[in-house]
């Protein structure tokens, strides 16, 4: 993206996406992934691309997706969970299940996520206590709450590139209408 001094967009670059394989992941009892090609990524045929691959996994929700060091973090909101899938070894782990949680279980409505540069997950609640998460060292520790907004959900989390800003909003602000939205800005240092 390209910005002009008034700060509109000017220009929009998209990678094209029109050729390439789309792939779905296949995770085996010993949390090893292979990948199954979809045939029909236009769905042309009439099915989903979820169900063209008959060994596929499921995955309960997905929701926030990053990338960090490597590895590619994801949450599923309906089961609570947070996934690291290692590029290089091609294995998936749970690394946050709110049903094993040694805290019992403080982060729910898992939805999107940031990750640190020393690797630790922020996560964004839809709907649960509303607040920004960080999981580290199997703990979650809870940084901010908003209170008033239980109509709403929070949501992007992201640093700025200096590290020293945290954005994150509330998607419906406290009257749970989608006109009403909130940004917020926290800030750091973060890098520490």
């Amino acid at each position: 993206v390209s910005f002009d001094a008034g700060l509109a967009a000017t220009t929009i670059a998209r990678s094209d996406l029109s050729s390439g394989t789309l792939e779905v992941a296949v995770v085996d009892g010993d949390n090893n992934v292979t990948w199954g090609a979809i045939g029909d990524p236009t769905v042309a045929n009439g099915v989903e691309t979820r169900y063209q691959y008959g060994p596929a996994t499921s995955f309960n929700g997905g929701e926030g997706l990053d990338y960090h060091d490597r590895s590619m973090y994801f949450t599923t909101k309906n089961d609570n969970r947070v996934y690291q899938y290692d590029i290089d070894n091609d294995t998936m782990t749970i690394i946050y299940d709110q049903q094993t949680d040694m805290n019992g279980g403080l982060a729910s409505g898992l939805d999107n996520l940031e990750m640190s540069p020393a690797g630790e997950v922020l996560i964004a609640e839809d709907g649960g206590n509303m607040e920004l998460c960080v999981i580290a060292n199997d703990y979650v520790v809870p940084i901010v709450r908003v209170i008033g907004h239980g109509s709403s959900e929070m949501t992007g989390p992201a640093f700025t590139s200096d590290m020293t800003r945290l954005y994150f909003s509330s998607q419906r602000g406290s009257t749970g209408d989608s006109a009403d939205g909130v940004t917020y800005e926290i800030t750091g240092p973060f890098a520490e």
